[in-house]
């Protein structure tokens, strides 16, 4: 496939693919299929990239793994990030099998299914009473006092070259598609997959969604500077940043033809379609491509979009309040 030189980002398709020889084959290849069902209610042809069928039901565990090869590679022994949720679930996976110490620092309004799996793993795993922003802050103090590795997720290019291997696999296997929609948190998932996709594929329109509630990196995107934000109120705790990281703005101005918000109720309205015409359960990060579509239908009509179900680590009791399922008392 003949590559289109993506100038000045800090991604590059050799570092990925060498990437993709140290993931764990359980993370690769992850199902994508053409979804018909959905189809009548979306207006437009819609094939998923499904990256919750593993063992973190998530994407991150791409990064860490590269993350993780890296450090048993050199020694070292142990290492801490702040995570939301998923970034801790994975590094503590890609970790524990290779003999790390891993510290994840997390707020302590969390889903508590995530932090559990954290827990469950075998990672240290420190609370802080603020957001994930505070915990980014905290790990950092970790890191520096103890000096071990601190990941930080979209910042290290470690985690953007493992997010970057969906791209590959989209492009070397999908049939033909003209857009793909990408939740837009850090920014690792969007800039990963948006370089590849412009090198390998250019004709795509790649389309980086986000809560309006948690608007940041969208604003900076539109203003092509950092724009912060003092809080975020979204459901989708997983792309819930206020501070963009200047370096991630800077390959996300580069591979990136547009970024939209999202409502909430356009979230769980995807949420639901994905449920009942998909028969998938997922968090509300890995909605936000549907709810794009439902937002702006004329948009997206006739054409063939795919879209990245990024991960599917979600509160059980909340979800149900969320798409408006019954739970069977007991279950």
């Amino acid at each position: 496939m003949e590559e289109t030189r993506v100038e000045g980002t800090r991604l590059d398709i050799d570092r990925i693919r060498a990437a993709r020889r140290v993931i764990d084959p359980v993370f690769l290849d992850t199902p994508l299929y053409r979804c018909e069902a959905l189809e009548a209610g979306l207006g437009c042809a819609v094939s998923v990239k499904l990256e919750t069928a593993n063992p973190v039901r998530s994407f991150k565990g791409r990064g860490t793994e590269v993350v993780a090869s890296q450090l048993a590679g050199n020694g070292s022994g142990a290492v801490v990030c702040a995570s939301a949720g998923n970034l801790g679930q994975a590094l503590a996976w890609s970790g524990r099998g290779r003999g790390l110490d891993v510290a994840v620092v997390a707020s302590r309004f969390a889903t508590a299914a995530k932090l559990d799996r954290i827990r469950a793993l075998g990672a240290g795993l420190e609370l802080v009473d603020g957001d994930h922003e505070m915990a980014r802050e905290r790990a950092a103090d970790i890191a520096r006092y103890e000096g071990i590795r601190l990941v930080e997720d979209s910042l290290d290019i470690e985690t953007c070259d493992g997010a970057a291997t969906i791209g590959l696999e989209l492009v070397d296997t999908a049939p033909s598609f003209d857009t793909v929609l990408i939740a837009l948190g850090g920014g690792a998932l969007a800039t990963g997959v948006g370089h590849v996709v412009k090198a390998l594929s250019p004709g795509v329109e790649v389309i980086c969604v986000q809560p309006l509630g948690a608007p940041a990196m969208t604003h900076s995107w539109h203003q092509r500077r950092v724009v912060t934000t003092e809080s975020t109120d979204t459901i989708a705790d997983g792309v819930a940043g206020r501070r963009p990281i200047p370096a991630v703005l800077d390959d996300l101005l580069l591979v990136a033809d547009d970024a939209v918000l999202v409502r909430e109720a356009s979230i769980i309205a995807g949420m639901r379609m994905l449920l009942d015409h998909a028969g998938l359960v997922v968090e509300p990060s890995a909605a936000l491509g549907i709810a794009a579509i439902l937002e702006d239908r004329d948009r997206f009509a006739g054409r063939h979009v795919v879209t990245v179900v990024c991960g599917s680590n979600v509160d059980v009791d909340a979800y149900h309040r969320w798409v408006g399922t019954a739970r069977v008392p007991g279950a």
